[in-house]
């Protein structure tokens, strides 16, 4: 399995406009953070996790463009912005997997004039599967939901041996337990000090504890968190912050 981190950045990216710190002015590639995305690739199959407004500039950088399907984890416009980017893959229906208030929000909302009998010409054409805490089945790749809250319940997704959460706020211990035996886990950290709806750098860090993968990846970091080299350097042995463009191997 291969993964490629599409993005890593919270919903205004980094660095954030108007914004002058030290972190939003870093000459590091490394602290140029797209907004939250990654691309699984395994058993010749290549699932993208959100679809957020950064998505063409992401997958015009990206090591390969090809797509058979999205996993959403929630509803909010950084992770699902640039879903009718995905027109060039969806002149034949192309898999959306996601829960049934993502489902119906796209259908009535954020993506009405793709669906119904007047459907606008040249939209994409999506199918949408709904999906709840059961494992599915995804173009013959076994996907296990993660139930967590953010500031309303999401998804994160465990596929073999990589789980990926992001914007989690809280994880039951039962979830926790969902975990274990995972090779990689890639969670959010959105900065040291706490925050109403996202793990903080410690909260992340004890997750991880409780988990014990052999690697973890912190993503959706805010310009808040500080420079990637000073917090990387900081990090227990066998976590690591991602940076966008990074391809790993599970």
């Amino acid at each position: 399995m291969e993964i490629e981190f599409l993005g890593t950045g919270t919903s205004t990216g980094v660095p954030q406009l108007r914004c002058q710190c030290h972190v939003c002015r870093s000459s590091d590639p490394r602290d140029k953070r797209l907004r939250q995305s990654v691309i699984v690739r395994t058993d010749g199959k290549c699932i993208l996790i959100d679809c957020g407004p950064d998505f063409r500039q992401q997958i015009l950088r990206a090591s390969d463009d090809r797509l058979d399907a999205l996993l959403i984890t929630h509803i909010h416009y950084d992770h699902v912005g640039g879903l009718d980017d995905l027109r060039p893959y969806a002149f034949n229906p192309f898999p959306i997997y996601g829960k049934h208030d993502v489902l119906d929000a796209l259908r009535r909302h954020q993506l009405r004039y793709c669906f119904g009998e007047k459907r606008y010409p040249g939209s994409p054409k999506f199918t949408l599967h709904e999906v709840d805490n059961e494992p599915f089945d995804c173009c013959g790749i076994e996907v296990r939901p993660i139930p967590i809250v953010h500031n309303i319940p999401i998804l994160g997704y465990r596929i073999g041996d990589a789980a990926y959460i992001t914007d989690c706020k809280t994880i039951a211990d039962r979830q926790v337990e969902d975990l274990h035996g995972t090779r990689v886990l890639i969670i959010n950290a959105l900065r040291r000090e706490p925050h109403p709806t996202h793990l903080s750098l410690d909260q992340a860090l004890g997750i991880i504890a409780r988990v014990k993968p052999e690697r973890a990846f912190l993503v959706h970091f805010s310009h808040d968190m500080g420079l990637h080299a000073e917090v990387n350097a900081t990090l227990p042995t066998g976590v690591s912050i991602a940076h966008d463009g990074l391809i790993i191997n599970v």
